[in-house]
């Protein structure tokens, strides 16, 4: 395959990218153990479930407000709101965020664009994104990687990256831990000696010339001449679940368009 083409052929047959991106996201649980996955979005959500289904089989799943839930949607028990603020003081919450704006030090921005006292536009509002940044694991989803959300510098400071933990000590820092950007376009993370956004692999068909155009900074990892790993397709069984049992109404396709 070859360009930036959103679908590829491969062992599994057809794929989008869609299913590539629902790959890559249930990879950022792999080895989590028993801890609650918090997805936003559904490509994330979709991720989750399947990470469940296949290789983390401990992953705790919510019904979003006090269930616990199993990757088919029967309730598996309860998770009143106090046990939940329980596993997010205590780390034991992996969540999957969205974000408006996102640094290279991993800021996230999910509440204004534009000046704080005279904002251009009025988003979410903080919600639990400080908390969850200096508590639990946080992994991010991005579905339109672009040079408007991949940003040299936030307008404000929502979840904390790891310039700002590192600066403000160790009561920021302990429990900090950014794991994986994962966008419609790659894989990214934050595993080099300045803590600065890697990419990690490009989903098949994307170029880097692609990435480099879509994003508003240098990106760690793009060495002149060396091309970047592909994240993994889904296996033949992945594409089953995801395509027959976990998304039959192919939601996937409209959050990430073929």
């Amino acid at each position: 395959m070859s360009g930036d083409s959103a679908a590829t052929t491969g062992p599994a047959g057809t794929v989008t990218r869609a299913e590539v991106c629902v790959v890559a996201c249930a990879e950022v649980w792999r080895d989590d153990g028993e801890v609650l996955a918090s997805p936003m979005g559904v490509i994330p959500a979709l991720g989750a479930r399947l990470a469940r289904r296949t290789f983390a089989p401990d992953l705790l799943l919510t019904d979003g407000e006090a269930l616990l839930t199993g990757p088919d949607g029967h309730t598996e028990g309860w998770l009143p709101y106090r046990r939940h603020l329980d596993l997010v003081t205590g780390g034991r919450r992996h969540v999957m965020m969205g974000a408006s704006q996102l640094d290279r030090h991993g800021n996230q921005n999910i509440s204004v664009i534009g000046d704080w006292h005279r904002p251009r536009r009025q988003l979410l509002g903080m919600r639990g994104a400080p908390v969850n940044t200096l508590n639990h694991p946080v992994s991010y989803w991005i579905p339109r990687h672009s040079p408007r959300v991949l940003v040299a510098r936030v307008d404000l400071v929502c979840g904390v990256g790891h310039d700002r933990a590192e600066a403000a000590g160790p009561s920021a820092s302990r429990y900090h831990d950014l794991r994986r950007v994962v966008s419609d376009l790659g894989v990214f993370d934050f595993a080099t000696p300045d803590r600065t956004l890697r990419i990690v692999s490009l989903h098949p068909g994307v170029t880097l010339d692609r990435v480099r155009a879509a994003t508003g900074f240098p990106l760690a990892g793009d060495a002149p001449g060396v091309p970047a790993p592909v994240t993994r397709e889904p296996t033949p069984e992945e594409l089953r679940l995801i395509r027959t049992e976990l998304d039959p109404e192919g939601r996937r396709e409209r959050e990430v368009p073929s």
